[in-house]
């Protein structure tokens, strides 16, 4: 998904206004508040739809949507480090009990989120700067990127002011075991993922 931050006036509206407006003008496209700044991704492509759905089985397989947590796709996270930010990550494993967390605007508590994952597109840069940041800052244990732009998966954990302690990077041809904080022993295949979430040529 490309992103463009929206940076204009909004007079006497909230910027949460001002995106709940967007998003009504631009059905289907992902409108976000990281760091202050209205972000607007288009949907994703067809890569990008079915590396998510190979993404999900590991953690499926391993029971992590049945019980104590559950596998979602684009639920809102409210960010703490401003008075209206809210990511929407791609996948993300959550507390079972997390529709009683709700906070506003269709976002949960940082708190019930065991891990959140981003696919990038063109908006890379903001996977890779503003949401390790912003995700950080909300102290989410797990956070995974699968790096289409540079063939890489990352895993981040130890979340820390303005990021995470540690932040590992993987390779195709490497299998990643994820912390077992997110409720399960889960093991990813670099290579398969990536090859997953690549446009296939036309």
């Amino acid at each position: 998904m490309s992103a463009a931050p929206a940076e204009q006036p909004y007079g006497d509206r909230s910027l949460l206004h001002e995106a709940n407006r967007i998003m009504e003008r631009l059905p289907g496209y992902r409108v976000e508040i990281i760091g202050g700044v209205i972000v607007v991704s288009p949907p994703a492509d067809g890569a990008h739809a079915r590396g998510l759905t190979k993404l999900m089985r590991p953690f499926l397989n391993e029971g992590l949507d049945d019980g104590e947590s559950e596998v979602v796709q684009a639920i809102g996270l409210w960010l703490p480090a401003g008075p209206s930010d809210y990511a929407i990550p791609d996948l993300c494993i959550v507390d079972a009990d997390f529709d009683e967390h709700l906070i506003e605007n269709n976002c949960y508590d940082p708190a019930v989120f065991r891990l959140v994952l981003e696919v990038t597109s063109s908006n890379y840069e903001n996977d890779l700067r503003g949401k390790v940041r912003a995700y950080g800052n909300a102290k989410v244990p797990v956070y995974v990127i699968v790096d289409r732009r540079h063939n890489r998966l990352h895993v981040l954990t130890d979340p820390v002011a303005d990021g995470y302690g540690t932040h590992r990077v993987h390779a195709p041809g490497e299998l990643v075991t994820l912390p077992e904080s997110i409720g399960a022993k889960v093991t990813l295949d670099v290579g398969e993922i990536l090859r997953a979430a690549t446009p296939r040529a036309t």
